[in-house]
């Protein structure tokens, strides 16, 4: 089951809103690629494989790093 709310407590303003991330808009991509540490072709690459929900990204960009595969900006 998903998280209703942030898991993080530094969640950007915006509510539980801020759950799902909207690539058409350039402020949160700049934000979630800084967050991540993601360039932004990975950040859409990831929204490609695993869908726009910040924490499925994040679970998408550890899994990344422990198998050894560097998508760093």
């Amino acid at each position: 089951m998903r998280a209703r709310c942030s898991p993080w407590p530094s969640w950007p303003p915006g509510g539980c809103d801020r759950l799902r991330i909207d690539f058409n808009e350039d402020d949160e991509v700049s934000h979630w690629t800084r967050r991540f540490g993601l360039s932004s072709e990975v950040l859409k690459s990831a929204i490609d494989e695993v869908g726009d929900h910040a924490h499925d990204i994040d679970q998408y960009r550890l899994e990344q790093q422990s198998s050894g595969h560097s998508h760093a900006s």
